[in-house]
């Protein structure tokens, strides 16, 4: 039963995805060598509905399915040029590999300085999918994601929490405003506050369907949002992955984070988590996950490749 493929159609297409990358998450022994469900809901939700990254869900989407309707793989691109391939272990061969690549190329490629290009990730493990890409002329970026994981079978110790701050959940909708100033001077803190543009994109966050405001966790002193953690828990996989993590400049080296984060895993293991998963590709974020969860990591290789038009 060779799969083949198809263009994202409608919403029934979103729902069967989300079903298939649960699948591959447990098939894969809870390893993230495929999206999670939160990455497929960050996707429609931010980079499309708030920073329109790309186009919609039909122009960078692709599946792959069996005659009986089976989904087997899924392409995606998160970003202007840079795309996933996530599938399912049953159906994972060479042939289908260099399929998805080659639909990478002819679909979503883009055109910078001249040339079309095209970014694609690969774990550092998977001899297979490395081998076609250095046949099909891509090399290897310096960008590396390390996606730190913790089993949370034992309990999760509480991080003390200097003076003057408090760790909770974020508040009700009179508390975005404050989130969504902390986001951008914890990821923009080299840009003029004149490139601010508001707080309305966060409810679009909050509609991902699998958002919890109480896995939501903020940092507080006064009414300062000083740093945050925001976790998505998976109930099907029993995985929560935390994502994004910042402190406001002015209260770093504090522990905050850490504490927002620790915070946040207590909340999921008592909601029946069993991993947590939190990807990184900095020094600063990578020594902070590498204490707060585990050593244990996979790694996301970047990989690159040009040619003329």
């Amino acid at each position: 039963m060779k799969p083949s493929m198809r263009k994202f159609q409608d919403e029934n297409d979103y729902w069967r995805i989300r079903q298939f990358l649960r699948d591959v998450m447990i098939a894969n022994g809870l390893r993230m060598f495929s999206w999670g469900v939160e990455r497929l809901d960050y996707l429609r939700w931010h980079a499309i509905e708030n920073r329109h990254d790309c186009g919609p869900l039909q122009d960078v989407v692709y599946l792959w399915e069996t005659p009986d309707q089976r989904i087997a793989a899924v392409l995606t691109a998160e970003d202007a040029g840079v795309n996933y391939m996530n599938i399912h272990p049953a159906f994972k061969t060479n042939e289908l590999e260099e399929e998805m690549i080659v639909a990478a190329e002819e679909q979503l490629s883009v055109v910078r300085n001249g040339k079309q290009k095209l970014h694609l990730w690969s774990d550092s493990q998977d001899t297979l999918r490395q081998d076609i890409l250095n046949a099909r002329g891509y090399v290897k970026e310096e960008w590396i994601d390390s996606q730190w994981r913790r089993d949370l079978t034992e309990p999760v110790p509480a991080v003390p929490v200097v003076d003057g701050y408090t760790i909770r959940a974020l508040g009700d909708e009179s508390e975005l405003t404050a989130r969504s100033w902390a986001s951008w001077r914890g990821f923009h803190s080299d840009e003029p506050d004149e490139k601010y543009e508001g707080w309305e994109w966060y409810l679009n966050i909050q509609r991902c369907p699998l958002y919890r405001r109480d896995l939501d966790m903020v940092a507080v002193t006064g009414n300062v949002i000083a740093a945050f953690a925001t976790l998505w828990f998976d109930d099907v996989t029993r995985t929560v992955v935390v994502e994004p993590v910042a402190t406001v400049p002015e209260h770093q080296r504090k522990g905050l984070a850490r504490a927002c984060i620790t915070e946040g895993l207590r909340r999921a293991q008592k909601l029946g988590a069993v991993r947590a998963f939190v990807t990184g590709s900095n020094p600063g974020p990578n020594a902070l996950y590498a204490s707060t969860l585990a050593p244990e990591r996979d790694l996301s290789v970047e990989w690159r490749k040009e040619w003329e038009i």
